[in-house]
Order: structure tokens, then sequence, then C-alpha cells
């Protein structure tokens, strides 16, 4: 699918979205209000999680948990983070289908979804996430958890195509879907948690300014995004990348593959937000920049056989997927090979663990109309 050495992405995702968004048509809208979380601190609609790596201590059975950095207890509960990532699925996925055909069936269907999250009373979620990554016997939540909102990064994508694209059936709910967005901006932007995130130096640092930014465009806050800006060029990629285009925060965890993969996308995202390939391949001045990050990864993407460092200790063999910095890099660098690696991966995974760590899936709610019209030869 390739016209002129460039990729058909418009052809690419079509046929890949619009079969799973078909089957999205008539699934109900799942919001946290009706998943009980008996050990929130919070009400019915306060979003609430426990962190990933924190177990029973053996030595204190019924005392505060302890930490096992990278390995995931299957007894957290995950019932509000499944319908976050469901939702964070769902609406993006309806959005793509709309803009690729132009169905209203498409948009309807994200409509409701939209609705029952950040509309109706009874069970919309509340803006904040005060109880997210609780640990048990320590908090009831900390800063640490406002990484779990980075999964409706793409649903103020897709929001903010319905509203530039005059999407049928949003005008009625616009106005309460960016009202919810705004208070959920400002709690992050001025909240001691949001604060503390986004003052964390990998990942965690990272997807706070995706948020941000992501969340600002949709509400053209410019200010916001002339910080996120200003952020990702002084802090964010002088401290998270090395001149050779190493990522040491990530490459130092138990499990460096898939963190190096997932804060690579998240950079590239930010960057193809903020300023498409430019920001992508802006360097400071000792030659750090996203573009050397993902050459330095693109070749273990092809090939993770030849990674050098220890293999991560959980879930090794649920990566690579279709990584979006390999397209963002790819059309910024002007990279064919970087572009046909991410063509010939898996764009739909399912392991959970997977899916949770790969947020940006629609690329066709990243790109602009020139971009997606010069891209597929239209």
């Amino acid at each position: 699918m390739a016209r002129g050495g460039r990729l058909d992405i418009a052809a690419i995702e079509r046929a890949r979205v619009m079969p799973r968004a078909l089957a999205l048509l008539s699934a109900a809208p799942r919001t946290i209000a009706a998943i009980p979380a008996p050990r929130s601190p919070g009400g019915p609609h306060d979003y609430y999680s426990e962190g990933d790596y924190w177990w029973p201590d053996p030595a204190n059975p019924g005392g505060p948990y302890v930490r096992r950095d990278g390995r995931s207890n299957p007894g957290k509960f995950d019932g509000h983070r499944d319908a976050l990532i469901a939702f964070g699925r769902t609406v993006p996925m309806l959005a793509a289908a709309w803009r690729l055909s132009g169905d209203a069936r498409f948009a309807a269907a994200a409509m409701r979804h939209l609705e029952a999250w950040f509309v109706d009373p009874a069970t919309r979620m509340n803006p904040n996430l005060n109880h997210a990554q609780a640990i048990i016997g320590v908090n009831g939540g900390r800063a640490i958890g406002v990484i779990d909102t980075l999964q409706i990064v793409e649903v103020a994508r897709a929001a903010q195509c319905f509203a530039e694209r005059e999407a049928p059936g949003y005008a009625a709910i616009r106005p309460e879907v960016e009202r919810w967005f705004a208070a959920y901006l400002d709690w992050l932007l001025t909240s001691p948690f949001g604060i503390e995130e986004r003052d964390q130096k990998n990942n965690h640092g990272t997807c706070w300014l995706l948020q941000a930014a992501s969340f600002a465009a949709l509400l053209g806050r410019k200010q916001v995004l002339e910080d996120a800006e200003t952020r990702l060029k002084t802090v964010v990629i002088p401290t998270q990348i090395e001149p050779d285009g190493r990522q040491p925060l990530e490459l130092a965890r138990t499990k460096p593959y898939a963190y190096a993969l997932f804060n690579l996308d998240v950079l590239a995202a930010t960057a193809w937000l903020l300023g498409e390939g430019e920001l992508v391949r802006w360097k400071t001045q000792d030659s750090r920049s996203i573009a050397a990050a993902i050459d330095w990864m693109a070749p273990y993407i092809a090939d993770k056989t030849a990674w050098p460092l220890p293999p991560d200790i959980e879930y090794r063999d649920g990566f690579p997927v279709r990584q979006p910095s390999l397209l963002f890099g790819g059309l910024a660098q002007d990279r064919g090979d970087w572009l046909a690696l991410w063509q010939r991966l898996d764009a739909d995974p399912t392991t959970a663990e997977v899916v949770r760590n790969f947020p940006v899936r629609q690329p066709v709610l990243w790109l602009a109309d020139g971009n997606l019209d010069r891209l597929s030869g239209h």
C-alpha cells in the first residue's frame, strides 16, 4: 500500500479500523459508576486504582503492601482502569471510522460513550485522580496515578475531531464534554498530585505532558500548549534522552525494553501534537532529540533478539507492537524503513498489559488533513 515510496495511511487504517468499529456500534457504555471499588476512600463517581507493583508483605500479613518493581500484582483492583482503557479504545476507534467513512452511525455510537463518561450525572466520572494507584495500608491515592488518564488522550483527540468536523450529534454534548476536560486540565495543572507528576523525570513526567497538551489542544488553551513545548525542549528532552538516543531512566528499569518503547511513543506523540515533524527533529545543542531516540531504538524493534540489555522480567513476548514513534518519526525524517516497520507490526494487541502500555492507537486522529491526503495519494 505505497504510492511514490510513501505509505497509503488512509487505506491501511480503513482496512484495520472499519471492521473493528462495526463491532463496537452496539457496545453499551460502562463507566466507573457501575463498578464498585470496596477499598476506595472516594465515592461511586471517583476513579480508583491500586499500584501495579505493590504486594502483601509475607513478613507482615495484613500490614502495608511492599514494592516488587516490575512485578504486577494480579490481585490489585483494576475495575476502574479496565473500564477507562475500554473507553479509551472504543471512542477513538469509532472516531477514526467516522473520519475515514463519514458514516454517522460511528459518530452516534461514540456520542453515547462520551455522554455517559462526561455528561450524565448518574454515570459520569469526577474530573480528578485523587485516588489513583493507591497502596493498600499506606495511602488512598498517589500522584503517580495521574498516568492512568493517559488512556483518554485519544478520547480528547476524538472529541477534537468531532468538533472540528462538526460530527452529527456532537454539538448537543460538546459544552459538557469540554467542561469536563477543562476541569480535569485545571486539576492536572494546579493540584498537588498534578504538579508532583509533572515534575517526575521519567515516563511519568512525559505522560503528564502529553495529557496536558492533548487536553489543551481540545480546549484551545494556547498558553498551556506554549508552556508544554517549552517544557519538552528545556526539561524533558534534555533530561530523558542522551545524545546517542538512549533513554537511561527507562533502560534502568526491570522492563527496559517495554519502558523504552512506551516513553518513546509518548515523547513522539507529544512532539507531533505540538509541532509535528519539526519537534520530532528538534535537537538540543548537544544533539539530544526524539529522532535520535527513535534511531537508537528502531533496530531493536526490527530485531528484538539484538537487544543489548537484560530482557524484561514480564511480558517480554508482548512487544513490539505498531509503535507510533515509528510512524511519527518516519514522517518527520522521511524514513521509509521506519514506516515499513511500523506497517508490519501488530496494530491491535490483545494482552491487557500490552494494551495498557500502547495508548496511541489511532493514527488518523493525529494526522492533519493535508498529511493524510498527501500520504494517501488523494
